[in-house]
């Protein structure tokens, strides 16, 4: 009896590090969608702070994650293909996917229930019925909000600030979507006293070039836009026009001014796409998208290009300079 006792004794204390090896799925590789409207190219410089995070938690692509890219390639009616993306990513049993904005993640809550959602900027995930609240999410979905519909009318505030006699503002838009931003800088445009002129656009050489034509013609006085990752993919080619029309413009992203645009106010998204590479670890070593809730952004970019502003010439008030993060000289 005792040697059998012994020989049990032996026997759990071999099989219970077997079973907790096996828990942790030890050489697992665990593969990552990434949903993205946008186009590759446009999408690189912050996929990889999203990489470049996620290499620092010891996820390394090829030895214990790989990731599935889908992208829209930057056309509003690709946006119909992506349910068929995300799809796509589900049949392909993806442990996780990562959606960089709105339309993504509806397309993919609805193509899944059970597979874990990372929001990267959704603009309004509780009016979009992508969660139950933000502390609380609820459901396979979590992540990050990118303030959008908040920030477009302090873009319009800091325009008018810029511009003193300015009057007459052009706002693109993709067409589709959009409509809490649109409700919101209506509703400034008009306390601020300002004539807003919504040229209806597709993100592609053609359809922009027509908007800015469109926006000389309305004789508006400055340009800006709706936040949405079409535009971001195109951000090269709309600075490129802003410059040739002489129109004075402001950016939702940093990333416009880095390509020689005048002005930029909006969350920082390199920061965005880092902290959901921190999300995608904790779900990945077991926390629940339920669990954690969605957060706003902490860090916020206002950047000026005087370089821009003395090509179309314009002088930027003191006041407005001294309220930037960064001056480009």
């Amino acid at each position: 009896m005792t040697k059998k006792i012994i020989f049990l004794a032996l026997c759990s204390l071999i099989l219970a590090p077997c079973s907790a090896v096996e828990a942790q799925q030890p050489g697992k590789i665990f593969r990552i969608g990434i949903l993205d409207p946008s186009t590759a190219s446009g999408s690189a410089v912050l996929v990889d702070a999203f990489r470049q995070e996620l290499r620092k938690l010891g996820w390394i692509e090829g030895k214990n994650i790989t990731i599935e890219y889908r992208f829209g390639e930057g056309k509003a009616e690709r946006f119909e293909r992506l349910p068929e993306l995300a799809a796509d990513l589900v049949r392909l049993k993806v442990d996780l996917i990562v959606v960089t904005s709105t339309p993504p993640a509806l397309a993919a809550k609805r193509a899944t229930t059970t597979i874990p959602l990372v929001m990267v900027n959704a603009g309004d995930p509780l009016g979009a019925g992508l969660i139950a609240s933000l502390a609380r999410p609820g459901g396979n979905v979590t992540g990050f909000s990118s303030l959008s519909a908040e920030l477009i009318t302090k873009r319009l505030e800091i325009l008018k600030d810029a511009i003193p006699k300015l009057a007459r503002v052009g706002l693109l838009w993709p067409g589709i979507g959009q409509q809490s931003q649109l409700k919101e800088i209506r509703a400034a445009a008009s306390a601020l006293k300002l004539k807003l002129e919504e040229i209806k656009t597709q993100a592609d050489a053609k359809g922009l070039e027509s908007a800015f034509q469109i926006a000389k013609q309305k004789e508006v006085n400055a340009i800006m836009m709706t936040s949405n990752r079409l535009f971001f993919a195109q951000r090269s080619r709309i600075v490129e026009l802003a410059d040739k029309y002489r129109l004075a413009a402001i950016y939702y992203q940093k990333e416009f001014v880095d390509e020689g645009g005048l002005m930029s106010y909006g969350a920082d998204y390199d920061d965005l796409y880092r902290h959901a590479a921190v999300y995608v670890d904790k779900i990945l070593k077991g926390a629940k998208p339920a669990d954690l809730p969605v957060q706003q952004p902490t860090k916020f970019e206002f950047v000026i290009n005087l370089k821009a502003a003395k090509q179309i010439g314009l002088t930027i008030p003191v006041r407005v300079l001294e309220r930037a993060n960064r001056v480009i000289k």
